[in-house]
């Protein structure tokens, strides 16, 4: 396409949460996500942002919600549908790693055409599939 760069990326995603310290805490705690930045910009903003361990993917912005709008959309980002996919190389490792540091699954591991994959619900309720796409 012409007067795009061609070498472009999804680098991070922006996500609502009610404190940033308790988001930190879930997603490296209960996920193994690293701390990438927590930056004070002042007056109670702090740029906060996650990623898996491997490094691999987009980062997550941990967005607190500064007002009643953005706190209306908490756990709802894109009301009820799965919001994110975590990939992994090995389901069964992850999703038994995930159960034992209290991650609520909505269900059962699903094997479909294009991989093994379950819901869970973030800490405010926002869905995930964790899946490992067949190669």
């Amino acid at each position: 396409m012409t007067g795009f760069a061609e070498h472009r990326r999804v680098a991070t995603v922006a996500l609502v949460v009610a404190n940033y310290d308790e988001a930190i805490a879930w997603y490296v705690d209960r996920l193994g996500f690293l701390l990438i930045e927590d930056v004070d910009l002042g007056a109670g903003k702090r740029w906060v942002t996650v990623a898996p361990a491997n490094g691999q993917g987009a980062r997550l912005l941990l967005a607190e919600a500064s007002d009643e709008a953005q706190s209306k959309s908490i756990g709802n980002q894109t009301g009820g549908r799965v919001f994110l996919f975590l990939e992994t190389d090995d389901f069964a490792r992850d999703h038994a790693a995930m159960l034992e540091k209290g991650v609520e699954f909505r269900e059962p591991p699903r094997f479909e055409p294009y991989g093994t994959v379950a819901v869970f619900a973030d800490l405010h309720g926002n869905l995930w599939d964790l899946i490992e796409p067949k190669r």
